[in-house]
């Protein structure tokens, strides 16, 4: 995606326009040093946006667990409300259920179970359903 500052036009950077006769165009080089201050500032605060906006994003994240391969895990039973049928009242059902074996770790963010048969949910699941 294109930045398009001050004018909205292209960065000149993009085009490949060089003053390739200096002191001819006057005018021209003006534009093009112009052109240059622009988007050295347009770098600097968008730089500055992105740290904030990391540091905002770092801020509501939290401490992963370190997971293994073959360590049991429990399951959150919000994703299963609709295979607990049978239970009439949501207050009285448990909030995680059996440990699982972690099979893989896809990221840090998710992992994935070896769930049985019965169990009819996609096995990658995130680390904020498990325990």
């Amino acid at each position: 995606m294109l930045f398009r500052g001050g004018n909205g036009g292209v960065p000149l950077h993009r085009i490949g326009f060089k003053g390739r006769k200096k002191g001819k165009y006057k005018r021209v080089e003006k534009f093009i040093d112009k052109m240059k201050e622009m988007q050295k500032e347009v770098k600097a605060v968008l730089g500055k946006v992105q740290e904030e906006i990391k540091r905002y994003a770092d801020k509501r994240r939290g401490k992963v667990d370190d997971y293994k391969v073959g360590g049991l895990v429990m399951l959150s039973t919000k994703d299963l409300k609709y295979q607990m049928v049978r239970r009439r009242t949501e207050k009285l059902t448990k909030r995680f259920v059996r440990p699982y074996r972690i099979k893989k770790i896809m990221s840090s963010n998710a992992v994935e179970l070896e769930l049985p048969n019965t169990v009819k949910i996609h096995p990658v699941v995130n680390v904020s359903r498990i325990r």
